[in-house]
């Protein structure tokens, strides 16, 4: 059995605990967090479509938590997640292209990349 590398563990687990905070506050205090991401006033189109984003942090950040044993597990929903955050980083390259959206796209290519980064990074260590 191969011995898991506990630095890339311990990042997975951490990029999982930040997913369930911000899945917790896009989901539950959804115009508190939008306004903490950098948008401006959303409609309800807007609120909704970040309930479904802060589900699907929530249930990732979870279902990562709990593959935390499992190393096999572990790198596959943290190479999941990576490649989400790489797609979050694009999408926000587009928002940031228009200046309503400016601030949140510039600071979620920041957020996203880094994220998928370190998750990436992550994932080939747990391999």
């Amino acid at each position: 059995m191969m011995k898991v590398d506990s630095l890339a563990r311990a990042t997975a687990l951490e990029l999982a605990a930040a997913r369930l905070a911000v899945g917790t506050g896009t989901f539950f205090a959804t115009r508190p967090a939008l306004g903490a991401l950098g948008f401006g006033n959303t409609d309800a189109s807007g609120h909704a479509l970040a309930k479904v984003l802060g589900a699907r942090d929530l249930a990732l950040g979870a279902v990562t938590v709990v593959s935390r044993d499992d190393r096999r597990a572990l790198r596959a929903t943290t190479l999941a997640a990576a490649a989400l955050d790489a797609g979050d980083a694009v999408a926000f390259a587009l928002a940031a292209r228009d200046p309503a959206t400016r601030r949140a796209g510039v600071g979620g290519v920041l957020a996203a990349g880094a994220a998928a980064a370190a998750g990436f990074w992550a994932a080939r260590r747990l391999g």
